[in-house]
């Protein structure tokens, strides 16, 4: 939140001009319109302290919402805890557009919001509203999906007031974590810019800051800053100078074989004599203002902003306002940043952190000023940036600023398992990046990184500005990434166990809201089965998360949000290795080749003796033979005679199966249905 001593100065600098007329509407729209932001009543200090919670999240963020919501739907008792008295982080802060290559369905409530966001547009500005077509979150066009920041932060708010189980509690910030061996028992708050304390216990805590703040209060191992190259071998890391050029990639998603959006820059050439070496150093931050061309909504700057230095303008070279169109007549600004000038942020106290915040929403003001009004800026150009100001309708109590600065990367999680730039790359043996068993979330952004400092060198511009969406494919995060190494029943959904190559594609709101949520289902699990999250059977959370229509492995032609029975297997058997591309075919004829190779895959993981790779890599070898169509009897042949121990239970599965495939060729989704239902019936697929 911006600080009150700022806020006083701003107030000097924005002229507020007087509102126009409204148009006349229809009244569900203007009662649409109307509806208070905040619509989750926060809980007074009085009433948490000293009680007991069976999750307590921390950050009210996208996916710590999703995370809270999910495991209150489930029965839990949760509190959540957010550090403004705001709630949904950046999509509430200026972002408004969801940064996302794949514009399908990949998780419920992710799914739920969007169609909740699109609910009020619709009614606000009806079905074949320019408006309406704009936030689809749709696969078509780019940005995927939009939301204005007051309307992003009413519809978190809906999900979050229909929970009865959901307490909030705004305002507070941790400071102390209780911790017994590998066990946090309890948390202490303190109220932000204040000195009160409260004491909250806890059976699952779950860290969904930006800034990953109860890591370091729970003595669990992270990270902040660069790695070297060599401590995983990846191309891209350490202090690395590079160039950008501009040119849709990746080139795969340009001749339509892989089913994300190209974007329009790739990774240049890079310095081969950069040091490579680990480094502090995190990208940069920035203040993502909202701003409105409407003249009837919009306030102008009338004087710099408190410590305006032009000089700092003259030469900077991301000089614009406006990036995309988005709703209402609305855009973001994404250009003011300042690399290095964040470093003291991720391990500062929120006093510092406030300084920073200041420095860079007086560093943006001052770029909106200088760009419409200093004679440098020729004239025409002054003219049209000057379309543009802050809008009355947002932030209303924080004079119109978004309440947070884009905190872009903190701290992160050094977990169970650390998700690398290899993670995000094209495996050796097969055609998609590594896969991972207990996978619960997809990555569909490119491996990407804003400049970690203004140092540059000649015929190199920029010190560790990465776009690499060449190299990048949609990803596989485990869930051995969310949990610490020592304590087991801490889930760390946003600050996840990630290098800071690899960080590019997960820190994405729609990707969070994915791992955030899977996290709530994770913690109810744990829960109901009266275990810690660290000891419950990923397998088992990988098939509930399939079975609810989240997308853990990422298909070209699989929608998760189908009422197909079939793709909750496909999703789930494309996390072990059955799949060697992004092509499931889930229609198409199982190949009598593949239908003996995943015969004998099945039979390894019934007996736990799987090793996904070299299954997907021997899948890959027997695809190039283009063999004749199984039927279902020889596919069931095949599995009985890989292994005799389910022989009796593919009798039974294929008699109860048979009505439902008429086709004389086993069709490849019906064939991962059909191991899936012998898998279920398996003694030792209990714990998965």
């Amino acid at each position: 939140m911006i600080p009150s001593n700022l806020l006083l100065l701003l107030f000097a600098i924005l002229e507020i001009a007087p509102l126009s007329a409204a148009p006349i509407e229809p009244a569900a729209a203007e009662k649409a319109k109307a509806e208070p932001v905040q619509l989750a009543k926060a809980a007074a200090p009085s009433d948490v302290d000293g009680k007991s919670y069976s999750v307590i999240v921390v950050g009210g963020t996208p996916g710590g919402i999703a995370c809270a919501v999910r495991a209150a739907r489930e029965g839990a008792k949760v509190l959540l805890v957010n550090h403004t008295g705001h709630l949904g982080g950046m999509m509430a802060n200026g972002l408004m557009q969801w940064d996302a290559l794949y514009g399908g369905s990949r998780a419920p409530l992710f799914s739920e919001l969007l169609h909740n966001i699109e609910s009020y547009y619709r009614t606000v500005y009806g079905e074949d509203s320019t408006d309406l077509k704009t936030v689809h979150f749709t696969h078509e066009h780019y940005p995927v999906g939009w939301a204005e920041p007051h309307v992003a932060e009413r519809e978190f708010n809906r999900l979050i007031a229909a929970e009865k189980n959901l307490t909030v509690l705004l305002k507070f910030d941790p400071m102390a974590i209780q911790r017994e061996g590998a066990k946090l028992t309890s948390i202490t708050l303190r109220q932000a810019g204040g000195t009160r304390e409260i004491h909250v216990q806890g059976e699952i805590f779950v860290d969904a800051t930006y800034e990953g703040d109860l890591l370091p209060l729970a003595k669990v191992p992270y990270r902040v800053g660069r790695e070297a190259r060599d401590e995983f071998r990846e191309s891209h890391a350490g202090k690395i100078f590079t160039n950008i050029d501009k040119g849709s990639a990746p080139k795969d998603a340009v001749e339509g074989h892989l089913n994300i959006r190209p974007y329009p820059q790739h990774q240049g050439s890079i310095d081969p004599n950069s040091p490579f070496m680990a480094d502090g150093a995190v990208q940069a931050y920035n203040h993502r203002f909202c701003v409105t061309k409407d003249p009837a909504n919009r306030i102008m700057l009338t004087q710099p902003p408190p410590g305006y230095k032009r000089e700092e303008y003259v030469h900077f070279e991301r000089k614009s306002i406006a990036t995309n169109a988005g709703p209402n007549s609305k855009s973001h600004m994404n250009s003011p940043i300042l690399p290095g000038e964040n470093h003291e942020y991720p391990e500062g106290n929120w006093e510092v952190r406030d300084k920073i915040i200041a420095r860079h929403l007086n560093f943006g003001l001052g770029l909106i000023w200088f760009l419409q009004n200093d004679e440098s800026v020729p004239a025409k150009q002054r003219e049209k940036f000057r379309e543009w100001g802050l809008p009355k309708d947002e932030f209303i109590d924080n004079n119109h600023v978004p309440y947070e600065t884009y905190v872009r990367e903190a701290r992160r999680l050094v977990g169970r398992y650390v998700f690398t730039e290899h993670d995000g790359s094209l495996a050796k043996d097969y055609a998609r990046t590594p896969l991972h068993e207990d996978s619960i979330a997809i990555t569909d952004w490119y491996m990407d990184s804003h400049a970690c400092t203004t140092d540059s060198r000649p015929g190199y511009r920029y010190d560790g500005k990465l776009i690499l969406t060449e190299e990048s494919r949609p990803a596989q995060i485990p869930y051995r990434s969310l949990l610490p190494q020592d304590v087991d029943n801490l889930l760390v959904p946003l600050c996840l166990s990630a290098t800071h190559v690899a960080w590019g594609s997960v820190r994405l709101e729609p990707v969070w809201m994915e791992t955030g949520e899977a996290a709530g289902v994770a913690a109810a699990l744990s829960l109901k089965g009266k275990v810690s999250p660290a000891k419950l059977a990923s397998a088992r959370l990988v098939r509930e998360l399939c079975t609810r229509g989240f997308m853990v492995s990422f298909f070209n032609d699989v929608k998760v949000d189908a009422k197909d029975a079939r793709i909750p297997a496909v999703e789930y058997f494309g996390t072990l290795g059955f799949f060697f591309d992004y092509n499931a075919r889930p229609d198409e004829p199982l190949d009598m080749e593949t239908a003996r190779t995943w015969a004998e895959g099945l039979s390894n993981l019934a007996q736990q003796q799987l090793k996904p790779a070299a299954l997907a890599s021997q899948i890959q070898g027997v695809h190039a033979k283009n063999d004749v169509a199984a039927s279902l009897d020889e596919f069931a042949a095949a599995l009985k005679h890989t292994n005799s121990l389910v022989a009796e239970t593919v009798d039974a599965v294929v008699a109860n199966s048979r009505p439902e495939m008429k086709s004389p060729a086993i069709t490849r989704g019906d064939a991962c249905l059909l191991m899936q239902r012998i898998l279920d019936r398996q003694p030792s697929s209990r714990g998965r």
